[in-house]
């Protein structure tokens, strides 16, 4: 479980991106490095991490799902993901 600190430091990084993204688009049509840097460095969108939606783990993350490996496995054995089954031979 990733510390609440880090989850909070992930969302604000969200919010940043999107809040400067029109602005940073439109500096990077014209060419502006100095306009761009003069943004905050965390409304970079590549600064963000894709982390677990339920644990916040940043590792083993699957897109498709939003929830890291070992969250998606406990869901698979509960049943909480339709269609799917843990495999056994």
């Amino acid at each position: 479980m990733a510390k609440e600190s880090m989850k909070a430091r992930e969302v604000k990084r969200k919010r940043l991106a999107d809040k400067y993204a029109a602005k940073r688009e439109e500096l990077k049509k014209a060419n502006d490095q100095l306009g761009l840097q003069k943004l905050p460095r965390n409304s970079s969108p590549v600064r963000g991490r894709n982390r677990c939606k339920l644990t916040g783990r940043p590792r083993g993350y699957m897109r498709q799902f939003g929830v890291s490996r070992v969250t998606f496995r406990e869901m698979v054995l509960f049943g909480l993901i339709p269609g799917l089954t843990k495999s056994s031979w």
